[in-house]
């Protein structure tokens, strides 16, 4: 069950514009945890099926392992340039591994969707390419926090 938003109810995004909002953007950023308790951020790229991120992650990333030992994680997307323009969705949760590990491309049922949402966004192909070095992660969120301060100046 997805938490709900309590503060800046105002100018959260509705369950559509957060949804379009997520299918058109490119890059997260990416939090997790070290073994001692620091925070990690870096920026991915991913996609968005309606209901879950994906993210397709380096295996021999400082992310992956942290996330093997931790799989706790929280991912913002924003946009926007001036203050009042300023727009964006936290996510945080679990994160899940799906597939194998690094991707070569074995059939993979559930990667099916993700695969094609990924690839046309990113790469402008109708399928995924394999590099052998990348894999999956799926995060179905538990929060969702939302802002688009665009709505300001309607308050």
């Amino acid at each position: 069950m997805t938490a709900i938003q309590r503060r800046g109810r105002r100018i959260m995004m509705t369950p559509a514009e957060l949804d379009a909002f997520l299918t058109r953007q490119r890059t997260c950023r990416v939090a997790t945890v070290s073994p001692g308790g620091r925070p990690h951020v870096s920026a991915l790229w991913f996609a968005w099926d309606g209901t879950s991120l994906w993210l397709y992650s380096l295996t021999r990333s400082r992310r992956w392992a942290e996330l093997r030992r931790d799989p706790r994680l929280a991912v913002v997307v924003d946009a926007g340039e001036e203050y009042g323009e300023l727009r964006g969705v936290e996510l945080s949760g679990t994160a899940v591994f799906v597939g194998e590990a690094p991707r070569t491309g074995e059939p993979c049922p559930e990667l099916a969707v993700p695969e094609a949402l990924f690839a046309r966004k990113n790469f402008a192909l109708d399928e995924m390419p394999h590099d052998g070095r990348h894999a999956w992660l799926r995060l179905t969120p538990d929060a969702v926090a939302s802002w688009d301060f665009r709505k300001l100046s309607a308050l």
